[in-house]
């Protein structure tokens, strides 16, 4: 397993600006550990806990930009619909987001054909339209973010061990 290392001074800092900037320190720290980009020769090199990390960042990314739609459609259903995402984050006490996690997930198990084709800009565009039932999800995601961001947070901080090693400078 590889080790991911935090600077104490880093992780102080990143405290004092909020919340994202704490997560982002583990999920930066995390990916620079493996070179950059999660992919399938360097997952087996981390833990559970750090790789559900690594997808809530990409979970975050893509529906805070794009929705649900361009999750799937940029490639990452997979990642976050058929491994055990889910079920982790309900072990942080993120039940809620699980929950979501779940009912997208038998979206996605209906759509992802649609969805994850090839494509022009105006053909993704109007997968939006051709895709309604993802709209609600979209808005929880959007309305519960800072929320859940703040429980990954509060999670990371009480077992940081599992996240990374802490130096002192």
């Amino acid at each position: 397993m590889v080790s991911v290392k935090v600077k104490d001074s880093d992780l102080r800092n990143a405290a004092a600006e909020g919340i994202d900037s704490f997560v982002g320190v583990f999920v930066n720290a995390i990916k620079e550990s493996i070179g950059g980009e999660l992919n399938a020769e360097n997952m087996p090199e981390l833990g559970v806990e750090q790789i559900t990390l690594l997808a809530y960042d990409i979970l975050h990314g893509e529906v805070m930009d794009g929705g649900f739609v361009q999750l799937i459609h940029n490639g990452y259903g997979g990642f976050i619909f058929f491994n055990p995402f889910a079920k982790v984050v309900r072990g942080w006490g993120l039940n809620d987001l699980a929950a979501l996690i779940n009912k997208a997930g038998r979206l996605y198990r209906k759509t992802r054909g649609e969805i994850e084709c090839e494509c022009t800009d105006e053909e993704f565009m109007a997968m939006f339209e051709q895709h309604p039932e993802f709209d609600d999800l979209d808005d929880k995601f959007v309305e519960n973010e800072e929320r859940w961001t703040a429980e990954i947070a509060h999670y990371i901080d009480e077992h940081i061990d599992r996240f990374a090693v802490i130096e002192d400078q």
